[in-house]
């Protein structure tokens, strides 16, 4: 029988990456936005949302399929943080992954649960969302706790400042935004409602700016591949998504 810190071991070695592996997913990231960005803007928009008239595909309870899809993002970067990964008592890797966990915490387990009404999710866009956020969410944590090395006094540096608090700036955008969105409609409307006040003042997109100007401040504050694929892959993602709202 295996202790369990034989088996803690074993897992460790199983799921290691080397720096070509995160650079090649990166890659594919990055060739992923492009044309997801193209097709999602002049072919046809993500069909979820208010977007998913008239489609009769399989689909998942929204609430639920929110809730799964964005769990891995959230319990990689747990898992990894009791790992024993090598970065893991350096402070500047410790502040980037809190970032990623404070974000998943939001998304995973209290934005599904305020969602009024809302729409069932395909089940294709939905399993697609569950492998990314697997994939992103081990990408993301390896990259930051095996290979991030940032000395004992990087949290000092302007591009790590500027990138924490961008995403910090991008996080509330985005909550507040949210919660605006959620009560636009009284009890017994439908339909949907031109959203005002907050940043949406300024942008017709504000729930979208906000994650964009999260992910652009986090690849900032963590200076990596991975990160700035990630932001990349969000923007060409709900970028388009914004365009067809703004519309």
């Amino acid at each position: 029988m295996h202790s369990s810190g034989n088996i803690i071991t074993e897992c460790n070695n199983s799921m290691k990456m080397d720096l070509d592996t995160i650079y090649l997913i990166s890659g594919i990231y990055l060739v992923l936005a492009v044309i997801l960005f193209i097709y999602l803007v002049f072919v046809q928009p993500a069909a979820y949302g208010k977007f998913l008239e008239n489609s009769h595909s399989v689909a998942v309870n929204g609430k639920i399929a929110w809730f799964i899809q964005e769990l891995p993002s959230l319990v990689l970067p747990v898992w990894f943080m009791f790992y024993n990964a090598p970065k893991v008592t350096k402070l500047p890797n410790i502040i980037l992954m809190l970032l990623l966990i404070i974000h998943y915490i939001q998304r995973a387990c209290i934005y599904p649960f305020l969602i009024r009404g809302g729409k069932p999710f395909p089940l294709g866009s939905f399993v697609f969302a569950v492998v990314f956020c697997t994939v992103n969410g081990y990408l993301q944590s390896y990259s930051i706790l095996f290979y991030g090395d940032y000395g004992e006094n990087g949290w000092k540096k302007p591009h790590f400042i500027f990138g924490v608090v961008a995403f910090a700036i991008g996080m509330g955008i985005n909550v507040h935004s949210d919660h605006i969105l959620r009560n636009l409609r009284k009890p017994g409307d439908t339909g949907y409602k031109i959203p005002k006040g907050g940043m949406f003042t300024y942008v017709s997109g504000a729930n979208f700016f906000g994650e964009m100007l999260e992910w652009a401040g986090f690849a900032l504050a963590s200076w990596s591949v991975p990160a700035l694929a990630f932001s990349v892959f969000t923007c060409c993602n709900i970028g388009p998504r914004a365009i067809h709202h703004h519309r």
